[in-house]
């Protein structure tokens, strides 16, 4: 009885105390520099900015990347396929299992992977489509399209749509929220990257499938949990949890929905990795 409960302070609807306490972890919110921040989960929330500013936005980028709605998607847990490689010169592949068992599913950073290979093998085109006869392991089962990695897990063509479409919301999220502020994406200093699947994830293909800005890779950090990190610094300091409250008022919200631009950006972005392909130009 009588124990005391912090929370910690949301900024929006979508942007709540996880987000406070991811900024609160990483210290952001006290470098000269501009950092961008990426939790990605069901909604890809963005922020960006440095001491003297931040702005903040969410995108739903759907459950696809936590493994749901994916046939055979499942979270970076054991039994996972993490990475995927495809040699389009002797047709044959090589997974990567979390755990080094038998694969039974894929997560987040082993769909990126796939949407990749496939894309550069040919398998798949800019449009994310399955191209027939270009591989062995394509097949045509329950009326659609499916490239099997074994004979229990495969990724369809809904599946590689539903991946698409998140990369998508999560670049044109990042792009419009900059587009608002004024600045260039090669601003940015520092990219931390939050939420399960980050820890696997390659930066290099998730830029190439244009899910993340064309920056040097040096520039992106793995931060892991920082929702927990964050609830154990607020837990363990008074002058933390005023520090989180000082942190959200100073967090300024832009709407996506209400953005002139956000929608030009998300078709743009339905393309592998974009319709500008200059944008990602030394790729």
């Amino acid at each position: 009885e009588n124990i005391p409960v912090y929370t910690l302070p949301s900024v929006a609807g979508y942007v709540g105390g996880d987000i406070v306490a991811g900024l609160l972890s990483t210290g952001m919110y006290e470098a000269e520099e501009i950092a961008l921040f990426i939790d990605i989960g069901t909604n890809g929330e963005i922020v960006i900015g440095n001491k003297d500013w931040l702005a903040t936005a969410s995108t739903s980028a759907g459950p696809c990347f936590e493994g749901s709605g994916i046939s055979c998607g499942m979270r970076a847990t054991e039994g996972a396929i993490e990475g995927f490689k495809y040699n389009k010169d002797s047709d044959e592949f090589k997974i990567k299992v979390i755990g080094g068992g038998k694969p039974q599913g894929i997560c987040g950073s082993g769909m990126i992977d796939i949407v990749y290979e496939l894309f550069e093998a040919g398998v798949i085109d800019g449009k994310g489509k399955f191209v027939k006869g270009s591989s062995p392991f394509l097949r045509y089962v329950d009326d659609e399209m499916r490239f099997y990695i074994t004979k229990e897990c495969y990724i369809s063509q809904a599946d590689i749509d539903n991946i698409v479409r998140a990369k998508a919301a999560i670049y044109a999220g990042i792009t419009t929220l900059l587009n608002e502020i004024g600045i260039n994406q090669k601003d940015i200093s520092k990219i931390y990257i939050a939420g399960g699947f980050g820890e696997f994830l390659s930066i290099e293909k998730a830029i190439k499938i244009g899910m993340l800005p064309n920056l040097p890779s040096a520039r992106f950090a793995f931060v892991g949990n920082t929702s927990l990190a964050g609830a154990i610094l607020c837990l363990l300091s008074k002058p933390l949890r005023d520090k989180a409250e000082e942190i959200a008022n100073k967090m300024t919200y832009i709407d996506l929905s209400r953005s002139k631009t956000f929608m030009d950006e998300y078709v743009s972005a339905l393309f592998i990795p974009h319709t500008d392909l200059g944008r990602f130009a030394n790729y």
